[in-house]
């Protein structure tokens, strides 16, 4: 019996043993088709994931123009070099290479492909025609960057914003991120063991889409003149900032825009920062009286002793001697007085609904989310005195660009426009969209501005605003100066003021609408006649000096009447009648810039001079192939070592030159140096102390009762 049982228990044993390995080896095999028939997908992407990585490939962002097509910021493609020691096959030629190429000392060379360092990376970031010279050497690993470029940010940081991790922020860089962003790649990038990327071995499987390029109405010289001459105020009135803004009337479009603020000209005060405007706001309370019909320019008004107190408050008088006078001249000389007592005829929703038309407490259109739309507050929240205060330009805040864009109305027959700051652009599939110019709507009749253009270029021959006249054209313009109210303190701060002048150029057929506006300038000068005005005339001397102007010069030569002078060897005496009945009018959208009879420049004389005017006005024009006499386009650059370096600035600009500053110490120098040769349209730098040295290639990471005139 012993022995039955025992080899039945054995037996069991062997069964049960069996039973084991074939469930085991079930479980193996179900095992095994699990991650080999079922889950094969996962573990091939877990297997992928390990040896490689997928990257995104960053895309190139559109370009930025101005209206002539020079890059206002752009997108720089750079290398970054790394060697690998070991996979060198001849240490000596690629030190060669590294300091015929990329400009390392041979002691540098050295130490970079240093058989002892395993891995080392070549300091500085490199342009793109290193690629052709160094891709595919064994050892040798390149490295693609992006880097945005900004070639004249001190002049349009504020407008064209900046790239923070990538994305556009403000200005032009943030509002049309969807235009300029572009979409990025993909790549597939190789891992050793440690899941480390293996240098060479990286796959492209989807190219990056270029950003596409927008194209803006600013006009690059223009930035520039008037950004030097704000500057140049801003130093000699000691005021704390200022802004500029050149438009033209007839499109809306903006052609320069400059605030300079606590030293930096990243500011953009000019649509973000809403100001009482003062006396630059009374040409619009009398174009509401004469729209109206509630009055005319001859019209008298008693001004007494140039003190007026109403509802418990006293307007006064600086300029005005008269007991009476006219409404043309209360404008004229900037009578509070007389120009609140005008418009007295005025309901509240006539004064309303007129500064409403004229565009103010709301944004222009420009299209930038800074834009602010100021304030214009409703009838029903007026004072007593609100009334008087608006027609002088009180309990009302405006922004620059509010301001120029109502002168603009005032200048082009009485037509608000839409701003504009933007003429094209391009997505990234390649759509061109044209911003074409829009009518906001009809203000006033054109015979309302042509009677207020008479008496605006009276003020700027014979009134407030006697400096910012030129002697061949006449400028239509008012000044003003206006007490800086402080929200800190509730009231308006002592001695503060905001001084501007707007006007526009020329006045019978004006092309350029322009504001400036000085933030307290200090000593005992601070009336906008005598700080803002003189800004006006030296952006529109640069404006017609300049090679290629924004200015209609056709336009310029028909207007002028007057026979030229030569007083250089460069210029040709050209007769104003000879081109009577051929000039073509630049129509509203159309591109400014005509071109004078032989391409070269043309000096008006004029007969008379004006108080502070200089006695003549250069205008050159671009090169007309029917002249046979083209300026060249390959000049010498001059020596201006011993001008200021404003002067030299708009030398360099009449020759036609881009020009950007840098800082430096007292003498004037030029890069390239004065002497050599350079093409039309270069940039050429510009700064004090001794020359620069060349660029590498290599880069190396109210109270109402206070005087407004």
């Amino acid at each position: 019996m012993s022995v039955d049982r025992t080899a039945r228990r054995q037996t069991l044993r062997r069964q049960a043993l069996l039973v084991a390995w074939l469930l085991a080896s079930a479980l193996l095999f179900g095992r095994a088709l699990q991650v080999q028939i079922f889950e094969a997908d996962d573990w091939r992407e877990l297997a992928a994931s390990q040896q490689s990585e997928a990257s995104e490939i960053p895309a190139p962002r559109g370009t930025i123009f101005d209206r002539n097509g020079v890059p206002l910021a752009m997108s720089r493609e750079q290398y970054r070099i790394e060697i690998d020691s070991d996979q060198l096959p001849n240490r000596d030629s690629v030190r060669t290479i590294l300091t015929d190429v990329l400009g390392l000392s041979d002691a540098e060379a050295r130490r970079r492909t240093d058989p002892e360092r395993e891995w080392a990376v070549v300091p500085g970031r490199y342009e793109p025609s290193v690629r052709t010279l160094l891709q595919g050497l064994p050892g040798v690993y390149l490295y693609r960057e992006l880097q945005r470029d900004y070639p004249y940010r001190a002049l349009s940081a504020g407008v064209l914003g900046t790239v923070i991790d990538g994305a556009g922020a403000g200005g032009i860089e943030g509002a049309f991120e969807e235009i300029l962003a572009g979409r990025p790649g993909r790549s597939i990038v190789a891992k050793d063991v440690n899941r480390t990327p293996i240098p060479g071995q990286t796959l492209e499987v989807q190219a990056p889409v270029a950003g596409g390029d927008v194209h803006l109405t600013l006009d690059l010289s223009t930035q520039e003149n008037g950004q030097y001459a704000l500057q140049e105020a801003i130093e000699e009135t000691g005021a704390r900032g200022g802004d500029l803004i050149v438009a033209d009337p007839n499109t809306g479009e903006i052609l320069a825009m400059v605030s300079i603020h606590d030293g930096s000209a990243n500011s953009l005060a000019a649509i973000n920062r809403p100001v009482e405007p003062g006396s630059t706001m009374k040409p619009f309370t009398v174009a509401a009286l004469l729209q109206t019909g509630k009055a005319r320019l001859s019209d008298m008004v008693e001004v007494g002793n140039g003190r007026w107190t109403i509802n418990g408050r006293t307007l006064t008088d600086v300029h005005v001697d008269s007991s009476r006078i006219s409404i043309a001249g209360a404008l004229r000389e900037s009578s509070n007085v007389g120009i609140a007592k005008a418009a007295l005829p005025l309901t509240h929703s006539e004064q309303y609904q007129n500064l409403r038309d004229f565009g103010f407490g709301i944004p222009t259109g420009l299209g930038l989310s800074a834009e602010s739309g100021g304030l214009l507050r409703h009838p029903r929240e007026w004072r007593p005195m609100s009334a008087q205060s608006l027609a002088v330009g009180y309990e009302i805040s405006a922004t620059p660009l509010q301001l120029a864009m109502a002168y603009g109305a005032l200048a082009n027959g009485g037509e608000l426009m839409e701003a504009r700051l933007v003429s094209s652009t391009r997505s990234p599939e390649g759509r061109t969209r044209r911003y074409a110019p829009e009518v906001v709507r009809q203000v006033v009749d054109a015979a309302v501005t042509r009677e207020l253009r008479d008496v605006l270029t009276a003020a700027v021959r014979e009134g407030t605003a006697t400096k910012a006249s030129l002697a061949s054209f006449d400028v239509a313009g008012k000044t003003g100066t206006a007490r800086v109210y402080s929200p800190e303190i509730g009231g308006y701060e002592d001695g503060r003021y905001f001084s501007s002048f707007v006007g526009y150029f020329p006045a019978e057929a004006p092309q350029l609408v322009i504001l400036v506006m000085l933030d307290s300038p200090s000593g005992g000068t601070y009336y906008g006649g005598a700080t803002a005005a003189p800004v006006t005339r030296a952006t529109v001397e640069a404006a017609l000096a300049a090679r290629h102007s924004p200015l209609d010069r056709r336009e310029l030569l028909e207007l002028s009447g007057e026979d030229v002078a030569v007083s250089r060897p460069d210029e040709t005496v050209v007769p104003a009648a000879t081109l009577r009945g051929t000039t073509t009018h630049a129509r509203r959208g159309e591109g400014r810039g005509g071109i004078s009879p032989g391409g070269t420049p043309v000096r008006f004389a004029s007969t008379t001079t004006r108080a502070g005017a200089p006695t003549s006005v250069s205008v050159r024009s671009d090169a007309s192939p029917a002249s046979g006499s083209a300026l060249p386009s390959d000049l010498t650059i001059p020596d201006v070592s011993d001008l200021p370096l404003r002067a030299a600035v708009r030398r360099l600009h009449a020759l036609g030159f881009r020009v950007r500053i840098e800082p430096g110490g007292a003498l004037v120098v030029t890069d390239p140096p004065a002497g050599d040769r350079s093409t039309v349209g270069d940039t050429i730098r510009v700064r004090s102390g001794p020359p620069p040295a060349r660029a590498p290639t290599r880069s190396d990471a109210p109270s109402a009762g206070r005087p407004d005139q």
